[in-house]
């Protein structure tokens, strides 16, 4: 077997991302693919030969013993580019600008995604929509989050499965028995505990913030009981056009919600400028009782306040109905990140295929539970009784031989094998999240284009961001709140409603 390149070494010194030079790579990559000829690694029976791009998040490149695995089941002889997380946009850009990317390349995540959807759009990309029905793996796919991935109603990658529906209460069931109540299923059952919570002082000497919160509107709690006032994911379609979550009247119920608990102490009064970590805090040091968030902290939030408050015990629910008294959440679009084949590497459609056949055993289960497991006879995991997946306890075996794999992983929430959790509430919290891609609500604009968006659209975002915080704390009124929302729509806003809202409605016509 060909020694691998382990580590990737190119000299790559300039980022550039101006049109002319996407255009100009264009032009190269176009005239490879339609040479129409195959590549030797794809028209004989030896392995498949490919480069691929990682991200690298762990300090070291590990060894090769699941690469070895990998290439023996594929068939296949990869030389794997590992990158560092730290520079890994960079690295990228610089490698795409100057035509020297993988065959198979890895984005970061799903917001470099949006960065790239003007060079797929020009071609530098293979579109493999088409030929995902010839593999066994791959043809059963998520069409909801291929749909996702889309850029002009075309399919560009492949995704890394993600668990798209994690958010729910995290909550001191001790606590909730102490007041005799329930975990809240509605906005009202929820404010009913928070005051509950604050009137017996659960914490002592009048510290009770019976919700922790932080400086974040989407992975804080804001979202998640938005959407229990019927508040659309993103954006939502009113009255047949797409409209920003923040412009419905939902929004603006939840924008009194928040008033109400902040005006009355039932939040930390800090929370726009309270980090993560001080945000848990408040969990760890008994001073809150009722997190909203990923419920898969509640393994974290157990171990770090049992050594404060060894009574503590926690529980997650995210039975969560909105105003029509059905289970509601919000979902992200379904992956981490995506996998590319940029057209300048793969010269021809039997070298695609080839590299796809690779690929779909990714998502097969011995490789599935392999870049997420280890190996079991490499003592990388053990099974019990139940036949469930232990992994070990060797943390820096783990570190140095697996975990750098999962960001390679395709298959997260299929064709894995179950696995014995740490906690019964940490197994819990992932059956809910499960369970809850059933009833989920998606952003309607994932697989959507703006320019202007691109643009502007987190500086605009800012401008909506500080105003809800201000409405919140009682700075602005409604009528402040309506001229921030239509400074949005005059600096640039109204020309992404446009945007989308043509886009959405072409689709919708085909």
């Amino acid at each position: 077997m060909a020694k691998k390149t382990r580590q990737w070494v190119a000299a790559l010194t300039t980022v550039a991302v101006a049109g002319g030079l996407l255009a100009a790579c264009g032009d190269s990559s176009d005239k490879g693919a339609a040479d129409g000829g195959a590549s030797p690694a794809a028209t004989t029976q030896g392995p498949v030969k490919f480069t691929v791009m990682a991200n690298l998040q762990t300090p070291e490149v590990p060894s090769d013993k699941l690469e070895k695995y990998i290439e023996q089941t594929t068939n296949s002889q990869i030389e794997i580019q590992w990158v560092p997380d730290g520079s890994y946009d960079e690295k990228f850009q610089a490698a795409f600008a100057t035509g020297t990317l993988p065959q198979a390349v890895y984005l970061k995540n799903a917001a470099s995604f949006i960065l790239m959807r003007d060079a797929i759009k020009n071609g530098q990309f293979w579109e493999i929509g088409p030929f995902l029905k010839d593999y066994p793996n791959l043809s059963k796919l998520d069409t909801k989050i291929l749909d996702n991935t889309k850029v002009n109603g075309k399919i560009y990658s492949l995704y890394q499965e993600r668990q798209p529906a994690r958010s729910g209460l995290i909550f001191r069931k001790d606590w909730l028995d102490k007041i005799g109540a329930a975990a809240p299923t509605t906005t009202d059952e929820l404010y009913n505990v928070l005051k509950k919570i604050k009137e017996a002082d659960l914490a002592g000497n009048g510290k009770t913030i019976p919700l922790a919160d932080r400086n974040d509107l989407v992975y804080g709690s804001f979202k998640t009981v938005a959407t229990m006032f019927g508040t659309p994911n993103g954006w939502g379609v009113v009255n047949g056009k797409l409209t920003p979550d923040f412009m419905t009247t939902n929004y603006m119920d939840t924008l009194k919600f928040y008033k109400k608990l902040h005006s009355e102490g039932l939040i930390n009064q800090d929370f726009p400028v309270t980090s993560k970590n001080d945000q848990q805090n408040l969990m760890y040091t008994g001073r809150s009782g009722v997190y909203i968030g990923t419920m898969g902290d509640a393994k974290t939030m157990q171990d770090k306040t049992a050594p404060n408050f060894p009574d503590a015990k926690y529980d997650v629910s995210n039975d969560l109905k909105g105003p029509d008294g059905k289970k509601t959440t919000w979902g992200t679009n379904g992956y981490g990140t995506i996998l590319l084949f940029p057209k300048s590497s793969v010269k021809n459609e039997t070298e695609l295929k080839a590299i796809l056949g690779v690929f779909d055993k990714f998502y097969g289960k011995e490789l599935a539970d392999v870049l997420k497991f280890g190996l079991k006879d490499q003592n990388h995991y053990t099974l019990d009784a139940d036949n469930k997946i232990v992994s070990s306890t060797d943390t820096k075996l783990i570190e140095k031989e697996v975990r750098p794999y999962l960001n390679m992983a395709l298959a997260e929430t299929t064709n894995v094998s179950p696995q014995k959790y740490a906690s019964a509430t940490l197994e819990k919290a992932n059956n809910l999240s499960n369970e809850a891609a059933k009833f989920m609500i998606t952003d309607p604009t994932a697989s959507l284009d703006s320019a202007t968006y691109a643009e502007r659209g987190t500086r605009l975002q800012e401008q909506i961001k500080d105003a809800t915080y201000q409405f919140i704390m009682g700075k602005i009124d409604e009528a402040g709140y309506k001229a921030a929302t239509d400074k949005w729509l005059k600096d640039g806003g109204q020309k992404i409603v446009d945007e989308f809202n043509e886009q959405y409605a072409a689709i919708n016509k085909k």
